[in-house]
């Protein structure tokens, strides 16, 4: 895309409909804006904000806005001096953006810093009410400056305060016991275990089957042992298991059942029970508020142990809450994949706490401590690094794109291996020719299989042919989008299966994806199910449920949607059998290396790429970063 600046300007007053455009905008606002960088909604916050508080300097009006652009670009700050480097503009071009007229970056602080709409970060947060700070070079909109020092300061005062009372004979017995013998060798889930019977706050990190799961039941067993062993009286540790999204606190809520029941009947009980619920629930709704809870500093949280999975989807925001609810003798369990893609909302705590743990030289989080004790750890963050999902080229590839090796990851993929198929495109180009053949029958095979199953009333086999094949997007429209392909599996299927869909809305072998959390069905946005035939022949939805598929009746189900397809986002904490993943073209702003790795890592025995080798290339090359001054910490 070639963009003339003068026309450009132009030619902005010709789309007044356009509701990208800030019409009103004038000098570096408007020209920021028409580019493509600014969105109207960036320009009029930023130019309220120079009304209220009487500044009309272009470069600090900009500033404001490029803080205000930050937060919807999923950062919680903006550097001013790397920003010209960084931002992302879809379909324009590097070469576009740096010919905008970018302030230069000492001056552009400067003024910034003796604007009366910024305050400066070394201010107490009560010192100055202003709606911009400037910290060490970052601009930040004054709410996201003080809910990132308000999880510093709470993270840091768990540090300073004296470690939690252990028994390091008892604890080393129960480490015996509860991690018997670890594969990767190094003793990696002990450590992590050891991390948080010594620790108030302990970061468990892995990518997808390195037991993070099975690490946290093994993990309360053993705290609920410790507690008994110290003196405590007879009752048990308070334990809440959470997470951010529905459907990933039914995971985790029947994934630590299922290890616990592996479990003798001492260290069973100690799980026995659990129940897992969303950070939302745990922490209280509130009808008058979005961002504020029942549970806060001055009614904490009554639990002793709180352990939260799928942390990379947690912001800023809601770690805020979560911390300041809190008591502060309560242990903090975080759990989740620093390399997965972070949360819709702004801020990515825990890559930023992951990637900031610093380690003594030569320490690794399986490097004993001195005392022998069992610890097995020098830090609060553990990275599980043996995976038991996949392996093979899968797990290759799963490295390959962490690391951004595009060279690797295509050579892995054009090799012909049994789990790695790329169905190379020319760039710009959705898939076409012996490519898209080959996902026909991929997905129709599958749709088959769930088709018999759920008109044989067979409900736990249609759910299981259901996760035999995903069929991934990043887009959810257009012609590499969601909606799209969605359609063309419907096609295709009825072309193949007889009488498919023929039944109305609620066919039988229907795939349905929930939408939004309905608490009485016990359905969350993000489950997956498939319409069967129940007896009587009236059609039921069946949804997997640990033990047996809860089978509810269509009638009752608010939110849901056929889902032949579906998006990298919405197919976290899933997993399945085959993954095909349509990429984007190379210039897609969703095109990332988070995205392509979290759909990789979805599968279990095999991977199908369909896009251009330019696509790839990109994504690989473009990590998601989120301006953040938690990691500098």
């Amino acid at each position: 895309m070639s963009i003339a600046w003068d026309d450009a300007l132009d030619s902005a007053a010709d789309e007044p409909y356009d509701a990208r455009l800030a019409l009103r905008a004038e000098g570096l606002l408007r020209a920021f804006n028409v580019a493509g960088v600014l969105h109207a909604a960036d320009v009029h916050v930023a130019t309220t904000l120079a009304r209220l508080g009487g500044e009309d300097r272009p470069d600090v009006l900009l500033a404001a806005a490029l803080a205000v652009r930050a937060v919807r670009h999923g950062s919680v700050c903006v550097d001013l001096a790397t920003v010209r480097q960084t931002v992302v503009v879809d379909g324009v071009s590097r070469d576009e953006v740096d010919a905008l007229a970018w302030p230069e970056p000492a001056g552009w602080l400067d003024r910034c810093a003796a604007s009366d709409l910024v305050a400066p970060g070394a201010h107490p947060p009560d010192a100055d009410a202003r709606p911009l700070r400037l910290d060490a070079g970052l601009l930040y909109l004054d709410r996201y400056w003080r809910q990132e020092q308000l999880v510093r300061s709470e993270l840091q005062a768990r540090e300073e305060r004296p470690p939690p009372a252990v028994d390091g004979e008892r604890l080393r017995v129960a480490l015996e016991r509860l991690f018997p013998q670890e594969p990767d060798g190094l003793g990696l889930q002990t450590a992590a275990a050891a991390t948080a019977a010594r620790r108030w706050v302990t970061v468990i990190a892995g990518g997808p089957g390195t037991g993070k799961t099975t690490t946290v039941a093994r993990v309360i067993a053993l705290l609920q042992d410790v507690h008994r062993g110290a003196g405590a009286d007879a009752l048990a540790l308070r334990v809440a298991l959470a997470a951010p999204t529905g459907k990933a606190a039914a995971r985790l809520e029947e994934a630590v059942r299922a290890v616990g029941d592996t479990f003798g009947p001492r260290d069973r009980a100690a799980v026995a029970g659990l129940s897992a619920s969303t950070l939302h629930r745990l922490l209280g709704r509130r009808r008058d508020s979005r961002t504020r809870f029942r549970h806060d500093r001055t009614n904490r949280l009554p639990y002793d142990v709180v352990v939260v999975d799928e942390t990379s989807m947690v912001s800023l925001t809601m770690m805020a809450r979560l911390l300041e609810a809190l008591r502060p003798d309560a242990r903090l369990v975080l759990v989740g994949d620093p390399d997965q893609l972070a949360s819709v909302e702004a801020g990515a705590v825990l890559g930023d706490l992951v990637h900031r743990a610093p380690a003594p030289a030569g320490a690794t989080p399986a490097t004993p401590a001195p005392e022998g004790d069992g610890s097995g750890t020098t830090d609060n963050v553990v990275v599980l690094r043996h995976t038991y999902r996949f392996g093979g080229g899968i797990a290759e590839l799963a490295r390959a794109v962490q690391a951004g090796d595009a060279d690797a990851a295509l050579s892995l993929l054009r090799g012909g291996s049994g789990q790695l198929t790329f169905g190379e495109q020319a760039p710009d180009a959705p898939p076409a020719g012996a490519a898209l053949e080959e996902l026909r029958a991929a997905v129709v095979d599958a749709g088959r299989d769930v088709v018999a199953a759920a008109r044989g009333g067979r409900a736990a086999d249609a759910l299981r042919a259901l996760d035999a094949h995903r069929l991934l997007c990043a887009h959810r429209e257009g012609p590499y989008g969601v909606d799209h392909w969605s359609s063309v599996v419907e096609r295709w299927l009825a072309e193949a299966v007889d009488g498919y869909a023929a039944e109305g809305e609620w066919y039988v072998g229907r795939p349905l994806l929930v939408t939004a959390n309905d608490y009485e069905t016990g359905l969350y946005n993000g489950d997956t199910g498939v319409v069967v035939r129940g007896d009587g022949h009236t059609a039921r939805a069946a949804f997997a449920r640990g033990g047996d598929p809860v089978l509810v009746a269509p009638s009752r189900l608010a939110a849901v949607q056929t889902v032949h397809a579906m998006t990298v986002h919405k197919s976290q904490g899933s997993q399945f059998d085959r993954v095909s993943l349509v990429l984007p073209p190379p210039d897609s702003p969703l095109l990332t290396r988070e995205l392509v790795y979290t759909a990789v890592t979805r599968a279990r025995t095999a991977v199908t790429v369909l896009g251009s080798a330019d696509a790839l290339r990109a994504a690989l090359a473009r990590p998601v970063a989120r301006a953040s001054g938690l990691r500098r910490a």
